[in-house]
Parts: structure tokens; C-alpha cells; sequence
């Protein structure tokens, strides 16, 4: 009888490990494909990995953050909407599987922001609270992820643009204190701030340039368009960026 469950024991270690090893080369993989922007087929390579490890932090993360790249641009809403909400499922597997790391709780916020911002404004603001408390949580585990800089100037930008109906709306939802929270320096602050973290970040440099647009800063915001033009399209959806980028700076000028 011991030894029975001494084999069951052992054959169970060996499936495991077995899995593990599946789910790391499906993460090999996915990381190739994702450095060549062939992000479909790293989504599906992390999404295997997730199936053979399910509680795999790296490839939940992984998923989460093309999942969002391959959305933010696709013409087909249904596809788009699919996309966010396996993201953000994803991204909260990942924050329960390891929440004191910041990637989880920042991939968290982009998605939950990423999807609100294709809402009606009554849903962009249910959304605002959990968006601004997850990036916090990843500046509170580190303090200098740009990315989480980023969502939080986007945050306070988006706020801040609302109209004087909405803005009624959001203060209600969202509680005084935290909508008191919101205004332009931050904004400006947090993206400023992310870009010289990563200065080489398209998509901080574009952000950026439309809170400047938005403070009537025409000179900064037609710097940062500029820049956008002239650096190379390194991240998957750079080449939209600077489309958006130029159309932004011929509207400026």
C-alpha cells in the first residue's frame, strides 16, 4: 500500500514538472514572437503556457499585456472587447498569484483603462477608482514604474476633461476626495515623469504631448509630436501612435 502511494506520489511530481516545463517553453516562444510583434501568436503561445500552469504569474502577465496591445487598435469592436476582458481576467489571476509584485497590479490598471476608455462616460467613470487604486498599488511596490506613472497621469487627465454633468457624476461615484485628487499638475507630472523613465516610449512622449495640448502648452505639445515623428517604431502599436502623432501635430499647426 505505501508503496502505491510512494508511485502515485512520484508520477504526480513528475506531471508537474512536466507542465512547468510546458508552460516555460510556451513563455520562450511567446517571448520570441512577441520581440518579432508577432503578437497574436505570442497571446496564443502565453495562453498555453497558462493552460499548463495556470497559476504562472509571467505568462498571466504576458497575456494581459498583449491582450491589450492587439485590442487598442482593432477595427472589430467585438474582437476588441474580447481581447480587454480575457486581459483583465488574466490580470487578476496574476495580482492573486503574486500581489506584491507591481507588474500584475499595473497590467490590472492598463487593462481595466484600456477598456473603460472605449465606454460611455457613466462606465468610464465605475471604472476611474479601481484604475487609479491598482496603479497606486504598483507605485506603492515601485515607486519608479513608469508605466503605472503613466496610467496615473492618464487618469488625471481623463478626469479633468470630463464635462460639468460628468464631473457632478464622477465626484458622487468616486467620492469627493478621491475626484478632488484630479487636476492638470498631476497629469503633467505623472507623464513628465514617465518619460524620463523611458524616454524612448513612444506612447509616454504622445500622452504627454496631448495633456500639453490640453493646458494650451502648444510649443510642448508640437515638441513631443516631433519627437514621436522622428523615433523608431520599437512597441507593437508604435506605428498607430505616430499616425495619431502627426495627425495631432498638423491640427496643432
Amino acid at each position: 500500500m505505501r508503496l502505491r502511494i510512494a508511485f502515485a506520489v512520484a508520477l504526480l511530481s513528475v506531471g508537474r514538472v512536466a507542465l512547468s516545463q510546458a508552460a516555460d517553453q510556451h513563455i520562450a516562444l511567446g517571448d520570441r514572437e512577441h520581440a518579432a510583434h508577432n503578437l497574436t501568436s505570442a497571446l496564443q503561445h502565453y495562453e498555453a503556457a497558462i493552460k499548463a500552469d495556470p497559476s504562472s504569474y509571467t505568462a498571466l502577465v504576458k497575456a494581459a499585456h498583449d491582450a491589450v496591445d492587439l485590442g487598442e487598435f482593432d477595427d472589430n469592436h467585438a474582437e476588441r472587447d474580447s481581447l480587454y476582458r480575457s486581459a483583465e481576467q488574466y490580470a487578476r489571476r496574476a495580482v492573486a498569484a503574486n500581489p506584491t509584485d507591481a507588474e500584475g497590479h499595473f497590467e490590472l490598471a492598463r487593462a481595466i483603462g484600456r477598456n473603460a476608455l472605449t465606454m460611455g462616460t457613466r462606465d468610464k467613470i465605475k471604472y476611474a477608482r479601481e484604475v487609479r487604486d491598482q496603479a497606486l498599488e504598483a507605485l506603492k511596490i515601485n515607486p519608479n514604474h513608469a508605466g503605472a506613472k503613466h496610467v496615473m497621469g492618464v487618469w488625471n487627465a481623463e478626469v479633468m476633461r470630463l464635462n460639468g454633468l460628468s464631473r457632478m457624476f464622477a465626484k458622487n461615484f468616486l467620492g469627493g476626495k478621491v475626484f478632488g485628487e484630479a487636476n492638470w499638475d498631476n497629469a503633467q507630472r505623472y507623464l513628465e515623469e514617465s518619460v524620463a523613465l523611458e524616454p524612448n516610449r513612444i506612447t509616454h512622449h504622445l500622452d504627454l504631448g496631448a495633456v500639453y495640448a490640453d493646458r494650451d502648452q502648444k510649443a510642448k505639445a508640437i515638441e513631443q509630436y516631433e519627437w514621436i515623428a522622428k523615433a523608431p517604431a520599437t512597441d507593437y502599436d508604435d506605428g498607430k501612435y505616430k499616425e495619431v502623432a502627426a495627425k495631432r501635430l498638423k491640427d496643432l499647426r
